[in-house]
């Protein structure tokens, strides 16, 4: 009875390991010298975060590190537990002693729900092991990230991951009485994205789809069986924001290949296009700016582009500006002026407008000056006319350097001729 129990489960949750000898992958925590290793050896563990992508093994090290400490283990979710839960399992450690208490997505509690573990944490009376796939320096909060050590797992390689599968074909009971060999890796390795559990779960599915005692998996049978998968892409996720800035950093670098594959990331998992093209429009000005003042003008009807047709055929418009944009020439200079003068802004306050700049639409204002002396550029011959329009205690401030580019040559010829004790 318990074994038909224990068949009814997952293939994933069967193949979790006792020991910790048997755990695949993160030699850098459980190897002999390993953080994690070196903990249970002293028996005694810190309270930890596991941050790392779903499916890398971040629920089974810390069922393992219960088993080795001998320690009651319980375990709930952030998304269906709330403070009364925690409560009652703090409750329970006032009678079993010590308990170790796995959270799961736990930077999905609010800020009381993690306070509420803060005093059963520090008094020791709980182990706790959080588990998240976010980045916990953002959704963890100071008080209880400062009582715990943070550990991040690695993506499973290619070498795990088949071992694992292959260790599932080996011990696992209902697949070890038949001939199940795998022939052909690309498709399962791929399509898993370094989730075992996802792994596991393919290898099961296409083991139930065939009673054959005989089987042999290959790319095209996995193909066939799996329809299709998702990629790992959190709109409101880290993942979400590692990609963008690949993309950004794509374009900034001019590499079109890579800005067109980062955005085909994006397309593919479902992202806004309004989102990519704004940030496109942003790009065009802080890293393109005068070098191209096009870019921005191509940018923001892309944007209006997107706006109106929407996915699939806007990809194509996407695709076009990304490639536009990273193949332009780069400056950052107009950003760098912004920069600077919030700098100087920050350092002199608010300095007051020169009298022959201020506007004076009342006969007091002109009696006061204002406006006086001020000299109307389109008066003079080439429409200029050398003038201070600065605050005069920041009067010799420089603040856009052009870059060396076409564009940028011709501003700063037309720059040392009308500001010559400026550009040199």
């Amino acid at each position: 009875m318990e074994k038909s129990k224990e068949l009814l489960k997952p293939l994933a949750e069967r193949m979790r390991p006792n020991r910790l000898e048997d755990y695949i992958g993160q030699e850098k925590l459980i190897s002999e010298n390993g953080v994690i290793s070196l903990f249970l050896k002293q028996k005694n563990c810190p309270s930890i975060i596991f941050w790392g992508n779903p499916g890398v093994g971040k629920t089974t090290l810390a069922y393992l590190i219960a088993a080795e400490l001998d320690l009651p283990f319980f375990s709930i979710s952030a998304i269906s537990a709330g403070v009364k839960d925690i409560r009652e399992i703090i409750e329970k450690s006032i009678e079993l002693g010590r308990v170790l208490l796995f959270i799961d997505e736990i930077h999905r509690f609010n800020k009381s729900q993690q306070d509420s573990l803060l005093k059963a944490v520090e008094e020791g009376r709980i182990l706790l092991i959080g588990a998240t796939t976010e980045n916990p320096s953002f959704e963890v909060n100071r008080a209880l990230m400062s009582r715990c050590k943070t550990y991040v797992l690695e993506e499973l390689s290619s070498d795990s991951l088949k071992k694992i599968a292959l260790s599932a074909l080996e011990k696992d009971v209902s697949l070890n009485k038949r001939t199940i060999e795998i022939i052909e890796w690309d498709a399962l390795l791929r399509l898993s994205g370094g989730d075992a559990r996802k792994l596991l779960g393919m290898i099961e599915l296409v083991c139930q789809s065939s009673s054959q005692e005989e089987l042999t998996i290959t790319n095209d049978l996995i193909h066939s069986l799996v329809q299709s998968t998702s990629a790992q892409y959190d709109k409101n996720g880290e993942f979400h924001y590692d990609i963008i800035s690949a993309f950004i950093k794509s374009m900034r670098g001019s590499d079109p290949n890579a800005a067109v594959y980062w955005m085909t990331r994006m397309i593919d998992s479902g992202e806004d296009p309004k989102f990519i093209a704004r940030r496109m429009i942003i790009f065009a000005s802080e890293d393109i700016g005068m070098a191209n003042p096009n870019a921005l003008l191509l940018a923001n009807t892309c944007f209006d582009a997107v706006s109106k047709i929407g996915y699939p055929e806007c990809s194509i418009i996407l695709s076009h500006t990304a490639v536009y944009l990273a193949t332009s020439i780069k400056s950052n200079a107009s950003y760098m002026a912004l920069k600077s003068a919030q700098k100087l802004i920050r350092e002199t306050g608010d300095l007051p407008v020169p009298m022959h700049l201020r506007n004076a639409p009342t006969k007091l204002m002109k009696e006061l000056d204002y406006g006086k002396d001020y000299q109307y550029a389109h008066n003079y011959d080439g429409n200029f006319i050398e003038q201070e329009f600065l605050p005069t205690k920041i009067r010799d401030a420089k603040l856009y350097e052009p870059n060396n580019n076409p564009r940028e040559n011709e501003i700063l010829h037309l720059l040392k001729k009308w500001w010559p004790k400026k550009y040199q």
